[in-house]
């Protein structure tokens, strides 16, 4: 049974116009965008809790999802969430938290993120939002356009036993460009509005193309493909040459090549213009903070903030595209 919030008191109306009108109209417009009770029902499936036989109600599902969507939209850790929430009147506004209510606290928050990881609910809520966002119209099958970019881990320390260390166990390491990188990778496939509309999430070390041909067998014969050129293989291009897909992968010098002919050159410029549209969800994540270091220890609850921050970006972009 969920927790209910208390009903409106005369203090609530006479703040009602208080706060940031541009903030608040920015939150009103999320708050319409996204299909909360769609998101909300597989989660609510997973409650059994009855106050009846002395259960504790739980904090309703709907405003769970509305804070950690705060959370990605504005970099907030878990008590800074908290203390926004007992500050800003925009954001108990959003929530749905009147002043005589209590805040979702920070335990509240890692208890409820535990219970979507636990109930392999990651995947899902990243499936019922594409899933909507094609409906209206706003995920379009004109390409595919794929990427990944590494999300560093802290590399921690020795602890004073000088056995054991502090560093993620679950990161890995790889290289790129000369530079050693430790932490995980999110790969991602979008659309031509830049909207993503799948993703796989792994260890920093696999190479950006072991998810490419996943991310890519969504897209329908007689459409097209666009990467970089670390995609780029013999086998893959065959592969969607013969299911009428044009190949935009950046073509790259093969062994003894001196230079790219003039039709590769002409082939790269073609689709970089294409393929620039899928930097466009990496550039907004890492600019809002949430994709420059990873949060959390582990595969399981970093690929789930990943795909939080991955959701709050597609219902962002929609606004772009409503306009």
């Amino acid at each position: 049974m969920e927790r209910k919030t208390q009903e409106p008191m005369l203090i609530d109306a006479v703040i009602h116009d208080i706060g940031d009108p541009r903030m608040t109209a920015k939150l009103d417009q999320l708050d319409k965008a996204v299909p909360w009770d769609k998101l909300a029902a597989p989660i609510q499936a997973t409650y059994a809790n009855t106050t009846h036989a002395g259960g504790r109600s739980n904090v309703p599902v709907v405003m769970m999802l509305k804070v950690m969507m705060l959370q990605k939209w504005f970099n907030l850790s878990d008590p800074m969430a908290e203390g926004m929430l007992r500050d800003r009147i925009s954001f108990r506004r959003f929530v749905g938290i009147g002043l005589s209510d209590d805040v979702v606290d920070e335990t509240s928050l890692v208890r409820f993120r535990n219970r979507l990881r636990q109930h392999g609910l990651t995947a899902a809520l990243f499936d019922a939002v594409a899933g909507h966002l094609k409906e209206a119209g706003l995920i379009v099958n004109e390409g595919t356009l794929v990427d990944a970019t590494i999300i560093e881990a802290p590399r921690g320390q020795t602890r004073e036993d000088g056995l054991t260390h502090t560093k993620d166990p679950g990161a890995t390491y790889t290289k790129k460009h000369g530079r050693t990188y430790h932490g995980y990778k999110a790969h991602i496939a979008a659309d031509g509005n830049g909207m993503i509309t799948d993703y796989r999430f792994d260890t920093a070390s696999p190479h950006d193309g072991k998810h490419a041909d996943d991310l890519m067998a969504g897209e329908p014969n007689d459409g097209s493909v666009f990467a970089d050129s670390a995609y780029m293989d013999g086998k893959r291009k065959a592969a969607l040459e013969k299911r009428g897909i044009f190949c935009g992968i950046i073509q790259r010098r093969v062994r003894g090549q001196a230079d790219l002919t003039q039709e590769q050159k002409a082939h790269n410029k073609l689709c970089s213009k294409f393929r620039a549209f899928v930097e466009h969800p990496f550039a907004w994540m890492k600019r809002s903070g949430s994709l420059r270091r990873t949060r959390y220890r582990g595969l399981a609850r970093n690929a789930l903030d990943f795909v939080l921050t991955a959701i709050t970006y597609n219902f962002r972009r929609t606004f772009s595209l409503s306009a």
